[in-house]
């Protein structure tokens, strides 16, 4: 657990205790009290009120001694908001609000000013009426200077995942290369056709490194952008003449984990339509349309060409192409749907939801 979370449990955990109230007026409770490594301020709430106890922790972390706030109003604490409550004043805050009540910046004789959260609790007697109020002060770590070096390391961090991805993308490029080298060689002795599954598979992969590096994200990219280099590099692999494309696209941010799996079967879907669509025919129509809609974004690919034998289903299961929608199921929570019958052509539908396929909030 980091420190951060853990002083924020503890902060809770005292704030649950049972008769609070009772305890706080227990000398062996403010002796506990004055070992929490947290600053803990109590007011007592019957007349005018005033603070009764500041901890040690206090001390060190605002710089004031208990002797100077006891007796006083909350007024003494001189701090005001940061970030969205940069006009309001702690004092204020700790009486109007309860639990957490937010960030602020307390000034410190002779030292920087220390950035807290501030917690705040009413503690009641037995018959509901207020007794106490508990004020604790956490320091947040991420000073200016600490902040500073975060950032600096964040941008380190970034740099090198740059560097990896821009490695990525030129090792899959030159095994995409090596692999259509053999296929070509094979060629006439064997099979070659597995070799260009294959090299169009990794192509696809490799195509998020380039996207990735390019936009400088780590975690998501445009699924109209990457889709549209996928039809480029199938239809150039395999130039089939008469063959037109259908294409539209519409810009939709989502995530690597929801892209990868749709390129992969975008890519199979093109291969195999430009393989075996036309056999026997002059020319046909491949459509690719990635469209966003308000409930998500739907991806069809379709041609007009033979359709699948009777019998025949895709993907096969036990394949890698049922490998492939299994994924996008998963990680996308996907519906697809595959239509197709001899001599009206194929089409598969492909339907994920918004929140299903956004990319993933990382909070810095």
């Amino acid at each position: 657990m980091a420190a951060d979370d853990q002083t924020t449990e503890q902060v809770e955990t005292l704030f649950a205790t049972p008769d609070l109230a009772g305890a706080l007026e227990s000398e062996p409770f403010r002796r506990f009290l004055d070992e929490v490594p947290t600053a803990i301020v109590v007011s007592e709430m019957r007349g005018r009120e005033r603070i009764v106890y500041a901890n040690p922790e206090f001390e060190k972390l605002s710089g004031l001694s208990a002797a100077e706030v006891e007796g006083e109003p909350w007024s003494v604490l001189h701090g005001l908001g940061n970030g969205d409550n940069a006009e309001r004043r702690l004092d204020v805050a700790v009486v109007e609000s309860n639990d957490c009540v937010g960030t602020f910046q307390i000034e410190r004789a002779g030292r920087e000013p220390a950035l807290v959260e501030a917690y705040s609790n009413v503690i009641e007697h037995d018959d509901g009426t207020p007794a106490f109020r508990l004020a604790a002060l956490v320091e947040v770590r991420h000073g200016p200077a600490q902040r500073q070096e975060l950032e600096q390391r964040i941008h380190e961090k970034d740099a090198l995942l740059q560097e990896i991805q821009h490695r990525v993308k030129n090792n899959l490029q030159m095994i995409t290369a090596l692999i259509r080298i053999e296929a070509r060689t094979a060629r006439g002795r064997m099979d070659t056709a597995p070799f260009d599954r294959l090299a169009g598979r990794i192509e696809s992969i490799g195509l998020i490194y380039k996207l990735l590096s390019k936009d400088g994200h780590e975690d998501e990219l445009d699924l109209g952008v990457y889709l549209s280099d996928i039809v480029s590099s199938v239809m150039h692999s395999y130039a089939v003449e008469g063959i037109r494309l259908n294409l539209k696209v519409d810009a939709y941010p989502v995530s690597v984990n929801v892209a990868m799996p749709t390129g992969l079967v975008v890519n199979e879907l093109l291969t195999n339509a430009l393989k075996h669509a036309f056999v026997g025919r002059d020319g046909g129509t491949i459509t690719l349309h990635s469209l966003a809609e308000s409930s998500g974004c739907r991806v069809i690919i379709a041609d007009d060409g033979v359709g699948l034998p009777e019998g025949v289903e895709w993907p096969k299961p036990g394949k890698l192409g049922a490998l492939i929608v299994k994924s996008l199921r998963d990680n996308a929570k996907a519906d697809f749907r595959l239509e197709s019958s001899p001599g009206k052509g194929t089409r598969v539908t492909i339907r994920f939801t918004r929140a299903a396929s956004a990319p993933e909030v990382i909070l810095r």
